[in-house]
């Protein structure tokens, strides 16, 4: 937390360690400078203002110090350590710019994950990195010895603003003929993995039950054959981009009431390449052209509307050497009209007469595996459910459990009687009411 002074009183700002806090013994007074002061922030932080934004700004929250603007009785400070960059680069707090750079060479050579493949080596890697870009600048240095990491978060330097680690090694060594191949900028920030492709593919009832194979075509960015890739016209050589020297980005800063700001974008020139090259006529330099492809695509048994698969590597192929996306396959299920799905189980509603209900019967029953034979028992009561076991949807990758088909038994009452039908009805009445008069 830094704090910034407002008259005579603070403002913390939070997010950042080491952390300073002022607590006040004062509760619920706040001098005046508070509201200009918030004021202040509201402004640079509107959304017209072009130099923060509500995403960009970190939370500023006052922390009153006393009664009155004057008087600052009853206020500590909290402080708590953070990293040492003096540790983690293995030098004394009073080394000299080449001492440091000199630990750094070293350590950077020791950590540097293409030639370091134990685990946390690239962490190390970068708080070295990060280390060394801080205590080798001047200005850096002597926030950080003073106020540590707030100070640097105070001038406009979050924790997430250090150089990329692979770009300072690089340039730190680029004089010294490389490091034998070691990976730095070159073959880590200008590869561009590729985005992932989307294919809806439509399945009636039992394909989605029991899975099926289907070949599909799709339509997809492919490396160009005609400079492999590259983006370059094929017999030209790239150059370095002499806008962002080589890096792919450019640094605005912006000096501000509260620190300097600095905002890293892609180099407009070269698209954060870093290379400046003429344009391959087939792909017009993008080094990817669009091609249809056919694949076979074995889908499982169990998927639903809804369901994604994933084919590794076969969505759109990255830039410079970059990794290919995926394919998503996207699921949709043509419903059936008779059977209804529910999860693993299928839902089904069969109707018999109010005599088939109260002798019994055996009645034909339709289910994903063709036409099967159900058995009613007698007395069957209306809205019975019956259940046929292992008649449903496998579970999706495990072909081997099957869910169950639910039947409902809906029992028919008739709305018309013959006369010899109303005459039997009304002896069974008869005779029902004989039981019932007996059994009292």
């Amino acid at each position: 937390m830094a704090i910034i002074p407002c008259g005579s009183t603070c403002a913390a700002q939070w997010g950042i360690r080491p952390q300073f806090m002022l607590r006040s013994h004062v509760p619920n007074r706040v001098s005046a400078c508070h509201s200009s002061f918030t004021s202040r922030i509201s402004n640079l932080a509107a959304p017209s203002s072009s130099l923060f934004s509500s995403d960009s700004l970190p939370l500023l929250t006052y922390v009153g110090s006393s009664q009155t603007s004057y008087r600052r009785r009853g206020a500590r400070f909290i402080v708590r350590a953070d990293t040492d960059f003096y540790s983690v680069l293995g030098v004394s707090r009073n080394a000299s710019k080449s001492e440091i750079k000199s630990a750094y060479r070293k350590l950077a050579r020791s950590y540097h994950p293409d030639v370091n493949k134990e685990p946390g080596a690239e962490q190390k890697f970068k708080d070295i990195s990060n280390a060394y870009e801080v205590l080798s600048d001047d200005e850096k240095r002597s926030l950080y010895d003073k106020y540590g990491e707030a100070g640097l978060k105070g001038a406009g330097m979050g924790m997430g603003d250090f150089s990329n680690p692979f770009d300072l090694f690089e340039s730190l060594f680029e004089n010294m003929g490389g490091m034998g191949g070691m990976g730095g900028r070159g073959s880590r920030s200008r590869a561009v993995d590729g985005q992932d492709e989307y294919y809806s593919l439509l399945l009636n009832f039992k394909e989605a039950v029991f899975g099926v194979e289907k070949e599909i075509e799709i339509t997809r960015l492919e490396s160009c054959g005609t400079c492999n890739g590259s983006g370059a016209k094929p017999g030209t050589k790239a150059s370095k981009c002499s806008t962002c020297g080589g890096q792919g980005q450019v640094v605005s800063s912006a000096r501000t009431p509260l620190g300097v700001f600095q905002q890293v974008m892609t180099c407009s020139s070269c698209s954060g390449t870093g290379e400046i090259s003429t344009p391959c006529n087939t792909c017009s330099g993008d080094g990817r052209v669009r091609r249809t492809k056919r694949i076979s695509l074995k889908v499982p048994a169990g998927v639903d509307s809804g369901s994604r698969l994933r084919v590794r590597s076969e969505g759109n192929a990255g830039r410079k050497g970059g990794s290919p996306g995926d394919l998503f396959v996207i699921i949709e299920v043509i419903p059936d009209p008779v059977l209804k799905r529910d999860d693993t189980n299928i839902l089904y509603t069969c109707k018999v007469s109010y005599i088939d209900a109260i002798l019994g019967t055996t009645i034909k029953v339709p289910t994903v595996d063709g036409m099967v034979d159900l058995k009613i028992p007698a007395g069957t009561q209306p809205n019975t459910t019956l259940v046929m076991a292992k008649k449903g949807v496998p579970v999706l990758n495990k072909n081997n459990i099957r869910g169950d088909q639910l039947v409902r038994v809906q029992v028919e009452i008739p709305k018309r009687l013959s006369s010899d039908e109303r005459k039997l009805i009304e002896e069974l009445a008869d005779l029902s009411k004989g039981k019932t008069a007996s059994r009292r």
